[in-house]
Order: structure tokens, then C-alpha cells, then sequence
């Protein structure tokens, strides 16, 4: 089956780990006989700059029409966020209604952790993608006086929480059947109860599961001193994208991590990502990490139906790791284009070990 990905390289090292990851994704599509077509869209800041817009007023139209969204980073210093982010990244995640902002992170062969104790880390946080408190209601006020105001709104649904939440349950399912709720009931006294209340009913649908219920600052530190005791992390928009960047660091580098903005049904496609964002500080140096990119691509294998190439692109990349070869952020120095060239490298030692045909019900694939 032909797969057509909308390839949005975007901005600073986007333009950098893409084509490394796209190479290692086409190497990848060679051996287990895929159709990976790539579309590549020139949109993001320099676009902005020449037409005022992050993406052309037809841009989701196009989108529309794809597989998925293969997205690298958007932001660099002289434009606004507002304009970057809004612009592009959150229309995407709200129009394809990609309400799943999947983040996975776990101990690496060959990454040192900042943790002295060296138990493995294996968690995945379900973040809800489309409300909570990075929602549009709201305002400023009295612009240019003193008692100038700006109000934002968070924006919690019966129907938005209960999907993430249903969402982290099945996928508790297959694996150790612990849920932690991600929450601030102590202190947010309307939206903070309204998240435990539907996410607890919703978990009580699933008896072979546990939840447990953690403050978020009580959560964040116990992440710091045992993330090895968590699993699946169900979170809202915000509390979700902290704990995110703050795990994966804990595991090795952001620069590793990987993520999944997911419309689970498959009306829409989802688009996969980076986690580390556009790091204008060290773009155009070919020092970038390319693995959260590349994993990215995994995570976009699974969902378009070939998890034996997701598995075999995840193995070959943990390979070249431990192999030794790493990034400056991980305290090597391997540049962009050596550490790709070693994990197709290590994609080529594991094909035997992948291209068994895969037994699925109802025959092989």
C-alpha cells in the first residue's frame, strides 16, 4: 500500500534531522517492501516572512489528503511563537482532531542517564491534544493602560478528558495495567476535580487496571527520583507537555525524545514530531540528534500498519547507541550525518533478524 507523507521540515535543526531521518525511513521501506512517497512543503518561518502566514490559506486542505504529517520544528527567535505555534502546529492538531499527544520515553543502551541509580526507565505519557489550558478562550483587556489585563480560560470536556483517558486505559491493557493520573485538585478547584472525577470513571470501565491519582509537583519530583515506578502517565495539555520534556531529559536528552499528535480513529492523519523543537543555538552546526526525529518516523510506521519496521527501525537506532556512536547533547561527539550513517548501518545488520514474514490474524504480512 503507497503512503504519502506531507513532509514539513519547518525551521533550525528541522532542515537538519529530517533528511536524516527520512534516509534511514527509506532504507527502512526498501526491506519490508513499503511505499513511503514524500511530500515535501517549503511552510514554516520563512514562509511567514514571505506571505505573513505559517501555512498557505488552502494548507490544511493539502494535509487533508495525506497519510500523515511527518513534522520536524517550527520557531526561531525573531517571530513570535504566537504566530510560529498557532500558526501551524496547534491548527494541525486541532483540525485533524489529533486529541492523543503520544510521548514515550525509556531507558537507551549507551545513553547515561543524570541519575546515579541506573534502573531501567520504560513509561509512555497520554497528553489530551486538543483542550485543557492551551485552549483559545480568552483575552486581554485595557491594552496600553495600567490596568491592562490578559485571561485565559482552560478548557476541560466530559468528552475531551474521557477520550485521553480511555485512551491511556487501552493501552494500559497491553502492558503492566498501572494508570497515573496526572492532577492539581488541591488547588484548581473546578477543572482539577472535573479530571479526576471523569478520568476515574472512565478507568473503572477496565477492572484489571489500577489508577493512582499524583499532585502534579508531587508527580514531577518523584519522576526525578523514581521514574522507574511509573508506566502509563494520563495527563491534561499542559501538565502532559511538562512532564514530557521533563522525563525524557531524566532518561538521557530531550533530544532523544519522540511523540505521536494522534487522531486514534484515523479520520484524519496524525502528524508525528520531534519533541525537541527547533534549538536555533546550535542549527546549521550538523551537530543536531536526529534519533527523537527518527524514532518519530517509528512511531509513524506503527500507526500506518508496519510495526515490523517499527520495531526494526527502533532496534537499529538503539544498536548504533550502543555501539558507542552518540551526540554532543549525550556526551559524544558523532555529528548528525555520522550517527545516521550508523543507524542504516545497523538497519542493514538487523534485516535478517526483521524480514521473516509477520503472523497476523488471519495470515501473514
Amino acid at each position: 500500500m503507497k503512503h504519502t507523507i506531507a513532509v514539513i521540515a519547518g525551521d533550525g535543526i528541522g532542515t537538519e534531522v529530517m533528511p536524516a531521518a527520512i534516509s534511514c525511513l527509506d532504507e527502512i521501506a526498501q526491506i519490508h517492501d513499503l511505499s513511503l512517497d514524500w511530500n515535501h512543503l517549503d511552510w514554516g518561518s520563512d514562509h511567514f516572512r514571505a506571505t505573513g502566514r505559517m501555512l498557505p490559506v488552502d494548507g490544511l486542505e493539502t494535509l487533508s489528503t495525506h497519510s500523515a504529517i511527518f513534522l520536524g520544528a517550527v520557531g526561531v527567535p525573531d517571530i513570535p511563537d504566537v504566530e510560529t505555534l498557532w500558526g501551524l502546529l496547534i491548527p494541525i492538531r486541532r483540525e485533524f482532531e489529533q486529541y492523543i499527544n503520544l510521548r514515550p520515553v525509556r531507558t537507551l543502551p549507551g545513553v547515561p542517564s543524570v541519575l546515579r541509580d541506573e534502573r531501567p526507565i520504560d513509561l509512555v505519557l497520554v497528553r489530551e491534544n486538543n483542550e485543557g489550558e492551551y485552549s483559545e478562550v480568552g483575552g486581554r483587556a485595557y491594552r496600553g493602560l495600567p490596568q491592562e489585563a490578559a485571561m485565559q480560560q482552560a478548557l476541560f470536556t466530559r468528552h475531551g478528558v474521557s477520550r485521553a483517558a480511555r485512551f491511556a486505559a487501552e493501552l494500559a491493557t497491553t502492558r503492566s495495567g498501572r494508570v497515573t493520573s496526572a492532577t492539581k485538585s488541591n488547588g484548581i478547584i473546578h477543572s482539577m476535580p472535573f479530571w479526576d472525577e471523569i478520568v476515574a470513571e472512565t478507568l473503572a470501565e477496565y477492572p484489571g487496571l489500577t489508577l493512582r491519582s499524583e499532585l502534579i509537583d508531587a508527580l514531577s519530583a518523584s519522576l526525578v527520583l523514581h521514574p522507574w515506578d511509573y508506566d502509563v502517565i494520563v495527563a491534561s495539555n499542559l501538565f502532559g507537555d511538562i512532564l514530557s520534556d521533563l522525563a525524557g531529559a531524566v532518561a538521557g536528552s530531550i533530544g532523544l525524545s519522540p511523540s505521536a499528535n494522534l487522531n486514534p480513529e484515523g479520520r484524519h492523519p496524525s502528524m508525528f514530531e520531534p519533541v525537541h523543537g527547533s534549538a536555533p543555538d546550535i542549527a546549521g552546526k550538523g551537530i543536531a540528534n536526529p534519533i527523537g526525529q527518527i524514532w518519530s518516523g517509528a512511531m509513524m510506521l506503527n500507526q500506518l500498519g508496519a510495526p515490523r519496521a517499527a520495531a526494526h527501525l527502533e532496534a537499529a537506532f538503539e544498536a548504533a547507541l550502543a555501539a558507542g556512536v552518540r551526540t554532543r547533547d549525550l556526551g559524544g561527539t558523532a555529528t548528525t550525518e555520522q550517527m545516521t550513517a550508523e543507524v542504516i548501518s545497523q538497519i542493514r545488520a538487523l534485516a535478517a533478524r526483521f524480514s521473516e514474514p509477520e503472523v497476523i490474524s488471519g495470515g501473514t504480512r
